[in-house]
């Protein structure tokens, strides 16, 4: 890459190298390469057509009243969500990754949450949806509030405005919530509802909204691999703190998460549906758990298959592979899904 001078013990926190106004020359070009990859993949709801679905949402024949509530808890999860990792990263992150080139990724991450946060305006405006319904489930649907609970206690270190980065201690507050955000929230607690979502579409139902989350899904794939090369660049710079006990505490906390996406899988798909069922849903979020886990180089915890393989063509973190260890296709048209295998 051109304009590119690689520094001698440069390092991503507490550095007194670092000018956050100069960006030329980078020094992990990494993350510039997720924001050229964030670019080509940009897009805007609009794009895509909404009338079959709501054709579909007005019929009292097309949805049955479990899918109508699975789309409602899914939009009411996500609405919140990305709003709350909107403001993890614009209040909290961008304030204490003072890299120039880690920071130009996370303004691409925060508008991309803004494009997320827009796609559910206009799916509740398109469908007719009770904002007030939709926009208070985070309060009013106990195992979504206990997810949100969790991962805003997660990371309420960071937004502390007497919070720093210096020392070892603080370097582990740190990761504990980079690894709150990045792994627990973007990484666990979007895919069951991602699954769901495009188990739906890929049963001719609500495509639109389908196709919306692959759209954020895409995004998503992005801004996990970002998060977990940003945790594993904090470790590798700092090894002090990647001590055995602090490893159990991150498995424990993990663990923890999973339990609580397992309860709402069970709460949103009580009876099963779509030819899925809830157990398939946690065999699923063990199974991406153990992907994640391995990412930040700790050990897998629960050794599951994959109880979707149809997902591999949409939600499935094999895009980690198309996207980070090979090449991505470039994305410049709304309407593109289609990967490199």
């Amino acid at each position: 890459m051109k304009y590119v001078k690689l520094v001698s013990k440069m390092v991503i926190l507490n550095s007194s190298k670092t000018d956050p106004n100069k960006i030329l020359p980078m020094h992990y070009l990494w993350a510039r390469q997720y924001y050229r990859n964030g670019v080509s993949n940009n897009w805007v709801p609009e794009e895509i057509g909404m009338q079959k679905d709501v054709e579909q949402w007005k019929s009292i024949k097309e949805l049955k009243e479990d899918e109508r509530r699975l789309i409602k808890w899914n939009l009411g999860f996500f609405s919140t969500a990305e709003s709350l990792t909107a403001n993890n990263i614009v209040l909290a992150i961008y304030r204490h990754i003072t890299n120039p080139e880690c920071r130009q990724y996370l303004l691409r991450q925060a508008f991309e949450e803004a494009i997320h946060t827009d796609t559910f305006i206009y799916c509740c405006d398109t469908l007719g949806l009770d904002p007030e319904e939709i926009y208070t489930m985070y309060k009013n649907v106990p195992s979504i509030k206990e997810k949100d609970d969790f991962v805003v206690n997660l990371t309420k270190s960071i937004f502390d405005p007497n919070f720093s980065t210096e020392g070892v201690d603080n370097i582990k507050k740190f990761l504990h919530d980079l690894i709150g955000y990045y792994v627990i929230m973007e990484g666990i607690f979007f895919y069951a509802g991602f699954a769901m979502m495009l188990a739906l579409k890929r049963q001719n139902k609500m495509i639109g909204v389908g196709e919306q989350f692959e759209f954020i899904m895409r995004d998503e794939s992005l801004h996990l691999a970002f998060g977990c090369d940003l945790i594993n660049t904090i470790k590798t710079e700092n090894p002090q703190v990647w001590t055995l006990e602090f490893q159990r505490e991150i498995i424990k906390l993990i663990k923890t998460a999973v339990e609580l996406e397992k309860s709402y899988a069970y709460d949103a798909c009580p009876r099963g549906l779509l030819g899925i069922n809830a157990e398939q849903f946690c065999d699923y979020v063990e199974y991406i758990t153990d992907r994640r886990l391995e990412r930040i180089g700790l050990p897998k915890a629960y050794f599951k298959e994959n109880p979707f393989p149809w997902l591999s063509q949409s939600t499935d973190l094999s895009k980690e592979k198309n996207f980070f260890e090979t090449r991505v296709t470039e994305y410049r048209q709304g309407g593109d899904l289609v990967w490199d295998e």
